[in-house]
């Protein structure tokens, strides 16, 4: 059982087929999707192992869509509180399938207050850095953490945003994140680049995300190696692939002690999802 702790939103989807024009039209197709990190890796954990998602939607229609499309995927939703409205963000995808993110949080940040139930049959434990600044989430996810720790389940973490890594102060991430006592760190090559990531972060196994090249791994006892991606001929949206690719690690058998052959499930999964995104599905 993986349990996730994060967002679950309502992600505005704008494909472009062209440059934006300032201040005039602009073609594009606008679609809605189940969004949010951490449900997107309890949702792509669910197609091959149990996974629960905690957190907090809004009271209005779109909460209850959510949570009905993210039980449909298969997942444990029934912690999920309703309180205030639920969160939005516009994804801008460009031609070459990269995103930018316009994000209104909601309700999703007010998570207050840990249930010892939430980590019943847990076997890992998957927060994202988005969960770990506002409060009173950010209170919420480390209260778990310690907790897991306690209950001798792992921890791994996602970095998530270059944005939010500055906004925490870079000296101070690789502190905030070893205070959590993760057995697994994941990050993209900009993410790693900003933290200054060249070995294991944080105390723990490290992965390093590059697109479509090789992740690199820096398992804890020092050393590095990398592990090649899976081509994909086209890439429509590349939207999810990160959580994809986190799902994929944590569902290898032994993860912790096959970094290699978890990293190869990564990067199957993340391979799945582009794929479904170029066919449209």
């Amino acid at each position: 059982m993986l349990v996730t702790l994060g967002d679950l939103v309502d992600d505005i989807v704008v494909d472009l087929d062209q440059p934006i024009n300032q201040a005039a039209d602009t073609h594009a197709r606008i679609f809605h999707r189940r969004g949010g990190s951490a449900a997107n890796v309890a949702a792509r954990f669910a197609r091959t192992g149990p996974a629960r998602f905690i957190g907090q939607v809004g009271t209005d229609s779109v909460g209850m869509r959510l949570i009905s499309e993210l039980a449909r995927d298969g997942v444990d939703v029934s912690f999920v509180r309703r309180e205030g409205r639920s969160a939005s963000i516009v994804v801008l995808v460009d031609s070459e399938g990269e995103r930018t993110m316009l994000v209104d949080r909601g309700s999703a940040r007010a998570l207050d207050g840990v249930e010892s139930a939430w980590l019943e049959g847990a076997t890992a434990l998957h927060l994202t850095f988005y969960s770990l600044l506002d409060e009173p989430i950010a209170t919420t996810s480390r209260r778990l953490a310690a907790l897991a720790a306690e209950r001798g389940v792992p921890l791994s973490v996602d970095l998530s945003s270059t944005t939010l890594l500055a906004d925490a102060g870079i000296d101070g991430v690789d502190a905030m994140i070893a205070d959590l006592r993760p057995s697994v760190v994941f990050a993209n090559a900009d993410e790693a680049a900003s933290v200054g990531i060249d070995g294991p972060f944080a105390g723990a196994a490290t992965i390093v995300k590059r697109g479509a090249g090789s992740c690199v791994v820096y398992p804890v006892d020092g050393g590095s190696f990398e592990v090649p991606s899976i081509p994909v001929a086209s890439v429509a949206d590349t939207t999810g692939a990160g959580d994809a690719f986190a799902a994929g690690f944590l569902g290898h058998a032994e993860w912790s002690a096959d970094l290699a052959g978890a990293a190869a499930a990564g990067h199957a999964a993340a391979h799945e999802l582009l794929v479904e995104r170029s066919a449209g599905r």
